[in-house]
């Protein structure tokens, strides 16, 4: 394989051992990188390591500390903290199988592949994998890789199985502090039945080469715009989508209009027909009105 393992090591089940490489699944972006450059010169910008009050400093001067007080730090060598990682027995030992759905999407971190090391172990990683997928469990354990240890999940993928890193309990906020303000109402049945009508019509396979970075996109072609105009500045209005000016909407001519059917039932259509039937109604109310004056004219006449 040309890829480097990032770990190599077992896995551990009861008494059977596994050997597996873990190679990385992910890789960086194609990111647009930009660096700060001096206009006038057109040279890059560089940074130097300085200390408050003093200036520029040599980096064997420079040591790691933490802040216990404010403006107090200890310090630490790097063979100090190097002496505090972990071995890296290069087991990991699954203690617990639990469904994959048990796994809150928050906790998930990075992903790997996870291969036998030799022919010799692919009976066993076989077993292990179609054992996973036949259960639908997800093993975890905890694993030890380059000077810290993660709790991991391991779990059937293809021919092979993934291993993803997941956080600790501290590192996720709970979603009770965010979502507590949001009612909890029941939607109309007739909003949820076009809503739903909707996602099944634009259900589909998942397939990720049908997205693509198109702020990445938008960068490359301006700064190729930028070098044919030689340095002059570009600067494109393209309007775009911009909101109404209100935020009020017929969530229900709205569904209706996305699924490309005609609002005939619809709120607006309810008040347009009240609208015509409305002078109809007022008629009435004149005559009525007329006899009242004519009733009051003989009165004035008795005053007089």
């Amino acid at each position: 394989m040309a890829a480097r393992a990032y770990w190599q090591g077992q896995i551990r089940l009861a008494l059977v051992s596994i050997p597996v490489e873990i190679y990385s699944a992910t890789k960086s972006g194609a990111a647009v990188q930009f660096r700060q450059i001096h206009e006038p010169s057109g040279q890059p910008i560089h940074y130097e390591k300085v200390a408050t009050g003093i200036g520029a400093v040599d980096v064997d001067e420079i040591m790691k500390g933490y802040e216990v007080s404010k403006g107090e730090y200890v310090l630490l060598d790097q063979d100090e903290i190097d002496a505090v990682k972990l071995e890296s027995k290069k087991t990991l030992e699954l203690t617990r199988f639990v469904d994959a759905s048990d796994i809150d999407v928050l906790y998930y971190e990075k992903p790997y592949f996870v291969v036998p090391a030799d022919d010799l172990a692919e009976e066993a990683f076989i077993v292990l994998r179609e054992a996973l997928r036949r259960t639908k469990k997800v093993g975890l354990g905890q694993l030890a890789m380059r000077g810290r240890e993660y709790v991991v999940s391991l779990k059937p993928c293809g021919r092979g199985m993934v291993l993803e890193t997941l956080r600790y309990a501290d590192e996720v906020h709970k979603a009770q502090g965010y979502f507590r303000d949001i009612p909890d109402a029941k939607p109309e049945p007739e909003l949820l039945d076009l809503a739903e009508a909707l996602i099944a019509r634009k259900s589909g396979d998942f397939d990720p080469a049908g997205f693509h970075d198109r702020y990445v996109d938008s960068l490359k072609a301006l700064v190729e715009k930028k070098r044919k105009a030689k340095g002059r500045k570009i600067i494109e209005d393209k309007g775009g989508d911009e909101p109404s000016g209100t935020n009020v909407v017929d969530l229900m001519a709205a569904l209706r209009k996305s699924m490309g059917e005609k609002p005939a039932s619809s709120a607006a259509s309810a008040k347009a027909s009240d609208a015509k039937k409305a002078p109809a109604k007022k008629a009435p109310a004149k005559k009525a009105t007329a006899t009242k004056a004519t009733a009051r004219k003989p009165a004035a006449k008795k005053r007089a």
